[in-house]
């Protein structure tokens, strides 16, 4: 896979790391501590393009090819993992979403203004008794006239608290399975329709997370995204690209403990040296320069392909589990390297070690990637 990029990924990648490390950088440290969600940055990340990636511009994005949009992803996760999960569900899970699924008249109502910054957007696929198996959802829409009736749960559900729109995921016929999920626009202020933000997370402190509650809330028939039996595969196919974006958001994780573990190597002095001239902490660093190395390899390839038109589930699952597996290895080295110090937030190591854990759970667990490498490469499901 040819790893050169254009002088216009590059200088892309260079503008969105100028922006990273002059407006994200400097409060992502008070952001984790306060638990306090960026709304400012969003505003700013906008006229940029950072809300619109590989959108068209005729609907506010910025048109970008995926491997660039790679780049973006690497940026962001490389400056705060937060920001960028933030960004991931505002594009790819529900900006691309809304762009392959929904009615013109649908993409000319909430695209524009998600690219903008104006509205805020969240992915309800997850439920309290639901998670690697989207197909036994409990949440139900029922028929009403023209309209739908929704009841149920939705949970860990990024930008929930703060989403003014969520596509939300409901079974309209148990008796037919997964062919009977439907994919509803609900905004927020419909009557029904409440959140609560989930407290106590390990990590991401500055993205929002919430439980959201549906009592009997009236869905118009234009709301509909997804009838049934095409919503199960809007959120798969979404799911696919998500985790290749994903991937490229934990290789820039990655890259931020390998950068802070040799800048410590580095100035630490012990015995007199710095301890970057130790042989056991240069095996810490070279293990995940290799892996790094690996990972961005690897998320890359899968963005090219999909710019081909050739990316397939298993494309998307190996960058996913690869990169965010790496992303955890590579934090926890980065703390060995910083000893003590690397146990408090005075240095970013902490904080990365904390959200990195993040990235071998959304978007399908790591084992779930496997399955889906194992059924792609055998040609045999795991799955009932």
């Amino acid at each position: 896979m040819d790893a050169v990029l254009t002088e216009t990924q590059e200088m892309t990648r260079a503008m969105v790391r100028e922006f990273a490390e002059r407006e994200i950088i400097p409060q992502t440290r008070e952001n984790d501590r306060l638990h306090r969600f960026p709304a400012g940055l969003l505003k700013q990340m906008a006229p940029l393009g950072l809300l619109g990636g590989p959108i068209p511009q005729e609907y506010g994005g910025m048109g970008t090819d995926y491997r660039t949009w790679g780049l973006v992803m690497e940026e962001l996760g490389r400056a705060c993992l937060s920001t960028a999960t933030t960004v991931l569900v505002q594009v790819s899970l529900v900006g691309l979403n809304l762009l392959h699924w929904a009615s013109e008249e649908q993409r000319r109502r909430y695209l524009p203004r998600l690219t903008s910054g104006e509205i805020i957007g969240a992915f309800g696929l997850t439920e309290p008794n639901v998670g690697s198996n989207p197909a036994g959802m409990e949440t139900v829409a029922t028929r009403r006239g023209d309209d739908w009736v929704l009841r149920g749960q939705k949970t860990w559900i990024s930008n929930g608290g703060v989403a003014d729109l969520v596509i939300v995921y409901a079974q309209t016929d148990p008796s037919q399975g997964h062919r009977g999920i439907a994919a509803f626009l609900v905004e927020r202020g419909m009557d029904g329709f409440t959140s609560q933000n989930i407290e106590g997370k390990l990590g991401l402190h500055a993205s929002n997370t919430a439980t959201l509650f549906f009592d009997e809330v009236r869905i118009p028939a234009e709301q509909v995204m997804a009838p049934p039996g095409q919503g199960i595969h809007s959120a798969l196919s979404t799911l696919e690209t998500s985790r290749m974006t994903a991937a490229s958001a934990f290789v820039g994780l990655a890259q931020a403990c390998l950068e802070a573990a040799v800048e410590y190597a580095q100035t630490r002095q012990q015995f007199g040296r710095a301890i970057g001239s130790f042989q056991m902490v240069q095996d810490l660093i070279a293990e995940m320069v290799v892996e790094v190395e690996a990972a961005r390899c690897l998320a890359r390839r899968a963005a090219a392909l999909k710019d081909q038109g050739k990316m397939t589930a298993r494309d998307g699952a190996m960058a996913k589990y690869y990169a965010s597996e790496v992303a955890v290895r590579c934090s926890e080295r980065a703390i060995q390297v910083h000893g003590g110090h690397g146990y408090s937030d005075e240095f970013p190591v902490e904080r990365y070690f904390r959200d990195a854990r993040v990235g071998t759970l959304y978007e399908g667990t790591s084992q779930i990637q496997k399955l889906i490498i194992g059924r792609e490469t055998l040609g045999i499901s795991a799955f009932v």
